[in-house]
């Protein structure tokens, strides 16, 4: 029977190592099954960006779960409509070589990540050989914004607009020069000083509210003509450029939010914020969707991004909270989604030293072995004294690299498992960390 958190601990914990095959494919295979049949998502969060060993977890994971269990598609937490060209090269087409992608085809300067590279390399590499009949698709899922700027909607409507004209561009041909009018320079749209400034943005020019309207109306004709468009053009490719349509909608209302002033501070920020994750969720909805009939979704990106209660970010004095992607994805999902979130032990590199007594990752890290990690799933939590989980103390986080969230006890209940690492390391190909 399980009475205290150190019980559950030591009785659910499946141990693994990323350097034994055996054991962490055991390890993948029992949790796995805890978390049942019907999940067609399931999530993987990283407590930080710059864990080189969460990387390679994942990258283990995807395997694993692409070669026994049924998965199909890969989604990491870098642009959506970016990842079409890393897609291609995963498909063995487009370029030759992965440099050509790197760019082009990552947000965040993830593409620099030699994870990354050995993630999407092994993916070129599963899908070339024919026994493998269903191919594995990558996807990015995160908004076309970046950590301190938002994209030109300009892409992603371009997108719409080769599509319509691949249909009739002699009908779409006017259309597209008074958006490309509205349009204007990539660079007014992604002004850095926009993000704490919204008398920088143009999210709220007659330009831009112009072109709000010429997307919305983009929008009303694709769902109108959807039968003419089906048999011309076919049903994925016109699924496609609907959803294109939507994130170019929610893309120009996000820099609309960056240009509007707030009598309360922090208000426009939380819903870009807000507004980020809602784009996240849709493209996650859309990738299961194409992927209905061909396999599972595993999906990657921060903690925060795949919890299912609300995100927390602490700006200045302003504590901002927002409903993250997962919360809408549980929504959405229900039992079909599932997610397990990642804790670190030590990762000197990134800022994080021991953790303090009486912490979740203190426990988790005085019942692993040293080097190894822990899969365990929490089903086990919900029987637990209420006040001995809302007591348990957060471990202190790190000045060196801002984007670490130590686990807190509600992350013991909103999340379905917890993978554990004992030890971490800066990520290869990271930026430089202060």
């Amino acid at each position: 029977m399980i009475h205290t958190l150190d019980d559950w601990i030591r009785r659910e914990a499946a141990p693994f190592s990323l350097d034994s095959s055996e054991a962490f494919n055991k390890a993948i295979d029992r949790i796995v099954a805890t978390l049942g049949s019907s999940a067609v998502l399931l999530g993987l969060g990283e407590s930080l960006h710059g864990g080189e060993e969460i990387l390679l977890l994942r990258n283990r994971l995807s395997a694993r779960l692409a070669e026994v269990h049924g998965y199909s598609a890969i989604a990491i937490e870098s642009s959506f409509p970016r990842g079409r060209a890393v897609n291609d090269f995963v498909a063995g087409g487009g370029p030759a070589s992965y440099e050509v992608v790197r760019e082009e085809g990552f947000s965040h300067g993830f593409g620099q990540l030699e994870a990354n590279r050995d993630l999407v390399e092994w993916m070129r590499t599963f899908n070339s050989d024919p026994a493998h009949r269903i191919k594995l698709r990558f996807y990015g899922f995160d908004s076309p914004t970046e950590m301190s700027f938002a994209d030109s909607p300009s892409r992603v409507l371009h997108f719409v607009l080769d599509y319509l004209a691949s249909i009739d561009g002699d009908s779409y041909s006017a259309r597209r020069k008074r958006i490309d009018s509205l349009l204007g320079q990539d660079s007014d749209w992604e002004n850095p000083a926009a993000m704490m400034d919204p008398g920088r943005s143009v999210g709220l020019s007659p330009e831009a509210t112009a072109l709000r309207i010429e997307t919305e109306e983009i929008i009303s004709e694709l769902l109108v003509c959807r039968p003419e468009l089906v048999i011309k053009g076919g049903e994925n490719r016109y699924h496609e450029a609907v959803h294109y349509a939507k994130v170019a909608r929610l893309l120009l209302n996000y820099h609309a939010t960056l240009a509007r002033n707030s009598d309360k501070p922090g208000k426009r920020i939380v819903m870009g914020l807000g507004l980020r994750d809602v784009m996240m969720a849709n493209n996650l909805e859309y990738i299961v969707s194409r992927e209905r009939g061909r396999g599972k979704v595993i999906v990657f990106a921060h903690n925060s991004h795949l919890s299912r209660v609300k995100a927390e970010w602490k700006l200045g004095a302003d504590l901002l909270r927002w409903w993250p992607a997962g919360a809408h994805l549980a929504e959405i999902f229900g039992p079909l989604y599932a997610t397990i979130g990642t804790a670190v032990g030590v990762s000197e590199e990134n800022g994080i030293g021991e953790p303090e007594p009486g912490t979740i990752e203190a426990r988790l890290a005085a019942a692993s072995r040293s080097g190894w990690g822990l899969f365990i799933p929490t089903s086990g939590v919900r029987g637990l004294s209420a006040s001995e989980i809302g007591s348990l103390p957060i471990r202190s986080g790190s000045v060196k690299n801002q984007t670490y969230f130590p686990l807190t006890p509600r992350n013991l209940t909103d999340f379905d498992g917890l993978a554990f690492l004992d030890k971490v390391t800066y990520s290869r190909g990271g930026p430089h960390l202060q």
